[in-house]
């Protein structure tokens, strides 16, 4: 394992200690304030890892199959958490119901798309497109910033919306023209 996917592994074992931050701070938010701060703390740790694994898998070339798998599944796993917690736990300024609805449905989407694919295709060749990054970005923003509790979180989140929807969109469409292209290609060798 190379030291870019020990990174991404690292961000997926921080998730159930974010998690536990919010959930032990909200059964009593008022004396457990510091969880919060703890929970944020992981939270930029695991965007910071994100950053670092990027990059050092790209400069010193040690992309990988396990990489390709690990890094968004890290991704996702953080994020999806961070999320359903922000609405789940009584904060002053929380995610509301449409925002989870609309960034879990995208990933949903992008996960059963990727069976989908990878059943037919046999191999998945999944790469970031620039809305998703832009997704990702203003998403991991909300969270941080509704960790805060700045009072104009809902700013980054409704972009992080905007984002989702388009980044969703994309990745369906490239999804089509993935099966599409190879039922073309399969439809060519039978003739």
């Amino acid at each position: 394992m190379n030291f870019a996917n020990k990174i991404s592994t690292f961000r997926i074992i921080s998730v159930p200690f974010f998690v536990a931050c919010l959930v032990y701070y909200g059964q009593s938010p008022d004396s457990r304030e510091y969880l919060r701060y703890a929970a944020l703390g992981i939270f930029i740790l695991g965007v910071l890892s994100d950053a670092v694994d990027g990059y050092i898998a790209r400069k010193a070339r040690q992309q990988s199959k396990a990489g390709l798998i690990l890094d968004p599944l890290g991704d996702k796993l953080l994020l999806m958490s961070a999320f359903i917690c922000l609405y789940l736990v009584p904060l002053p300024i929380r995610f509301p119901l449409p925002v989870i609805l609309i960034v879990i449905s995208r990933d949903i989407l992008i996960l059963l798309g990727a069976v989908v694919i990878f059943i037919v295709r046999q191999e998945i060749n999944i790469l970031p497109t620039r809305w998703g990054k832009l997704t990702t970005t203003f998403q991991m923003a909300s969270v941080i910033l509704v960790l805060m509790q700045w009072r104009y979180s809902y700013v980054f989140w409704w972009a992080a919306v905007f984002f989702t929807a388009i980044s969703g969109t994309d990745y369906v469409m490239r999804g089509f023209k993935s099966l599409y292209s190879n039922n073309v290609d399969n439809n060519r060798n039978y003739r």
